[in-house]
């Protein structure tokens, strides 16, 4: 008011003039007259505010079953790693396996609006539909999703290829009678028994199926996945089971890495020789497979370039959704798989005559 006294002019005229409104046309004079008021009065103009979605728009969102087995941490850093290299922050979702975890942080992602999430596995089945019309607003990939009818993006895992690679290095080893260790399988977890499944197959070509013994633990043990020692424990408390019903086995099998260290454990404990005695064989090739006093015979599926290429993935569908095309939202579909490689370390040889 004070400005527009001073020069003569109306408020809303040193409003646009001090705001730079220039799609209205003042005279030399007049625009110079409210500056020079503005001036002697010591008019400081406000700063004008900043976007804030810019942090918003580097948040990306990952949902993650279990923070204890090296696998998860191993996907995380593949995936943060490539978020860091593009200016991503991660909010990371630890579900511990538990539907209702899950349900809350799903609920929790219209608060925090990322801009992309990751799901380290598949979700749970009961909210597969909200996941599909979620990934219509952001996007969304998924780690593991083969063989669901999921219609998202994904890097890929063939649990049933993992599951005959482990089976026929077994047979070539001649391994007959041989015992495979799991976690629950469950219809949730259906992952799990692909990878059982495709072992049994190999076995089934052989006429073998019959000699292989399938010891997978009580489903009441995925609702306390989020112990340290959870997978460790399944391997070693079924071990110890198996020795105790004198199951002539020659090799045992742990679904994952984590399961193999605890078969390991029981046997050594009962005095039992690896490999000479008992084969003992994981999947995953964690950090911890690779240490020389385990040195454990596993699978190699390129956990960390999953993690990579999830992000990459998320990266892509931001790009295409920023950018446009004939004022068209692009729609594509990407879904990335890596060979697996066996790893045949110390912890595997021939059958025991």
């Amino acid at each position: 008011m004070d400005i527009a006294r001073a020069a003569g002019v109306s408020q809303s005229t040193v409003s646009m003039v001090l705001n730079k409104k220039y799609n209205v046309s003042f005279s030399r004079e007049t625009v110079e007259k409210v500056e020079n008021a503005a001036r002697e009065l010591g008019y400081v103009p406000p700063r004008r505010k900043v976007h804030r979605d810019s942090k918003k728009e580097k948040l990306l969102v990952v949902f993650c079953p279990n923070l204890t087995n090296p696998y998860y941490v191993m996907l995380l850093q593949g995936i943060e790693s490539r978020a860091k290299e593009q200016g991503f922050g991660l909010f990371v979702c630890n579900t511990q396996r538990d539907i209702r975890m899950e349900e809350r942080y799903l609920k929790m992602m219209t608060q925090i609006k990322p801009v992309g999430i990751i799901y380290t596995c598949n979700p749970s089945r009961c909210f597969m539909e909200q996941i599909e019309k979620l990934a219509e607003e952001i996007p969304v990939a998924i780690i593991n999703n083969q063989n669901e009818q999921l219609n998202v993006d994904a890097v890929e895992l063939d649990n049933s290829k993992l599951g005959r690679m482990m089976a026929r290095h077994l047979i070539e080893l001649g391994h007959k009678r041989v015992a495979y260790i799991a976690p629950p399988l469950t219809v949730r977890q259906k992952q799990r028994s692909k990878r059982v499944e495709g072992f049994l197959k190999e076995y089934e070509k052989m006429g073998l199926k019959d000699q292989v013994i399938i010891k997978a633990a009580k489903e009441e043990l995925d609702q306390d996945i989020a112990h340290i020692d959870s997978e460790y424990k399944i391997g070693y408390d079924l071990t110890r089971e198996l020795l105790q019903e004198k199951k002539d086995v020659t090799a045992i099998v742990g679904l994952n890495d984590m399961i193999a260290f605890g078969i390991l454990d029981a046997l050594y404990e009962a005095k039992k020789k690896v490999p000479g005695d008992v084969s003992v064989m994981g999947c995953d090739n964690t950090l911890f497979a690779r240490m020389h006093k385990v040195s454990l015979t596993t699978i190699e599926h390129f956990v960390i370039f999953k993690g990579r290429d999830a992000c990459d993935i998320i990266m892509k569908k931001i790009a295409s959704r920023r950018a446009g095309y004939n004022d068209l939202e692009p729609i594509s579909t990407y879904h990335v798989e890596y060979e697996p490689k066996l790893i045949v370390r110390g912890t595997t040889s021939y059958a025991k005559k």
